[in-house]
């Protein structure tokens, strides 16, 4: 018997394999055997008793599901048989959905990844129900902020507000079935990975080619870090070009601010996070690319992004969030919105792509606002000690509250050399150390 849409015939066992095995549990299911070519002839299998063994385990932990794993003989050689039942939800195998379709496996991307995910559930990924997580267990810092920020942008009124975290939530339609849904724990739970890996932001500070020179992973929920991911961004991984205008001083940054937090929080809200692949930041010299995964409307290319076009969010949930919270709009004004930011600036107009599912906007640098390296010879440990001063006093300035082993900790340095940097900032006055060890914080002195 031939190969097909339900039979598969494999030589020898390799983990890829687990590829055609969640491909046939997304379909209709199937046979894979191993130990037979491909036209149908029984070569044998050296380590049969063994892969009777790694297989099941392979399957259950790699895909979350259980195919029946036999040990066959033929002429006394042994083969393996792996019989795979169509799955009723969807399989995937690093964040990937593979799809059986008569004797190929396909990769499921963009609409039609949807549409498998949408036949199978009836919900999309991030709509469907959480069942050990309740309202109790969300961050009441998340819902602080977002109060604080849905008053602010007046998209709220305080009547709409002063209710209950779980009135609030089924009036944000984060609530099904008495239950919370998986856009509501990416929102306001402490660690949204409980979900989904991935479900975070990182930000990197590249020179040249591949050198990462520092980074940082904010692992929290999606609202606390649209409240710090912009600052984090101008404050520690950029410079301001200083000049003066009738003895006004004047900070120019290379990256339009405005447009930067838009294309933030629009990679955030958008953000297609079944896929488990964290929103991606990269700051070099001359440019910064920002990156995330998606899904878009049927039709829709990258030049549909760049025109006049109506607002049809993949996360209608996450986005009206965002939209409440005043960090994005709702007329698919977005990139209209950052293209003037830019203009505003004086730089070039950002570039987007798409690879897959994977949608990246590169801003290019303006020019004059870079800072020229000072010709003045330094000594190099008096370089790496201005930088380092420069580190603390960021990071300082986004958590206040922050501990001496925390911080040594986030900017990779030892304990020792962090206190005797701190004890030089203070002594020089650009530090001063509020309240005691317990509940003090650090104030920077402007």
């Amino acid at each position: 018997m031939g190969e097909s849409q339900n039979i598969e015939y494999k030589e020898s066992w390799r983990d890829e394999y687990l590829k055609w095995i969640c491909g046939f549990a997304n379909a209709q299911g199937g046979i894979i055997y191993i130990g037979i070519d491909n036209s149908g002839n029984v070569v044998g299998l050296k380590n049969a008793k063994k892969l009777m063994e790694d297989i099941p385990n392979k399957i259950q932990s790699m895909l979350g599901i259980i195919a029946d794993v036999n040990i066959l003989t033929k002429d006394g050689l042994d083969y393996i048989e792996i019989n795979i039942k169509p799955s009723s939800y969807p399989v995937n195998y690093h964040g990937e959905y593979h799809y059986r379709s008569g004797s190929t496996k396909q990769q499921l991307t963009g609409i039609a990844l949807s549409e498998f995910i949408m036949r199978k559930t009836g919900v999309r990924w991030e709509d469907v129900v959480v069942e050990d997580i309740s309202v109790d267990d969300l961050d009441e810092e998340s819902f602080k902020i977002f109060r604080r920020e849905a008053l602010k942008s007046k998209r709220m009124t305080q009547e709409d507000l002063n209710i209950s975290n779980e009135e609030l939530l089924k009036k944000l339609h984060l609530i099904s079935y008495g239950k919370l849904k998986r856009s509501a724990v990416l929102l306001f739970y402490h660690d949204p990975s409980i979900v989904q890996i991935g479900s975070h932001v990182q930000i990197g500070k590249f020179g040249e080619k591949a050198d990462l020179q520092y980074q940082d992973a904010l692992e929290e929920s999606l609202i606390c870090i649209a409240d710090k991911v912009i600052n984090l961004i101008y404050l520690k991984y950029l410079k301001a070009k200083i000049t003066y205008e009738n003895d006004r001083r004047v900070e120019t940054y290379p990256f339009a601010r405005d447009a930067v937090r838009e294309a933030v929080y629009n990679a955030i809200a958008h953000n297609c996070y079944m896929f488990g692949s964290p929103i991606q930041i990269r700051i070099e010299e001359n440019a910064m690319i920002i990156s995330n995964q998606c899904i878009l409307p049927e039709g829709w290319t990258v030049d549909t992004l760049m025109q006049a076009h109506e607002s049809k969010p993949y996360n209608p949930e996450i986005a009206n969030v965002f939209y409440r919270a005043g960090y994005i709009e709702r007329w698919g004004r977005g990139i209209e919105k950052i293209c003037d930011a830019c203009m505003e600036l004086g730089a070039d107009l950002p570039v987007y792509e798409l690879h897959g599912n994977g949608l990246r906007v590169h801003f290019k640098a303006l020019e004059t606002a870079l800072i020229e390296e000072s010709k003045t010879l330094k000594r190099q440990n008096d370089v790496l000690d201005d930088v380092l001063a420069n580190r603390i006093i960021d990071s300082l300035l986004i958590e206040p509250t922050i501990t001496q082993i925390t911080l040594s900790e986030k900017l990779n340095i030892s304990y020792r050399t962090l206190q005797r940097k701190i004890d030089e900032l203070k002594r020089s006055g650009r530090i001063e150390r509020i309240g005691g060890k317990r509940y003090g914080y650090w104030k920077v002195q402007k």
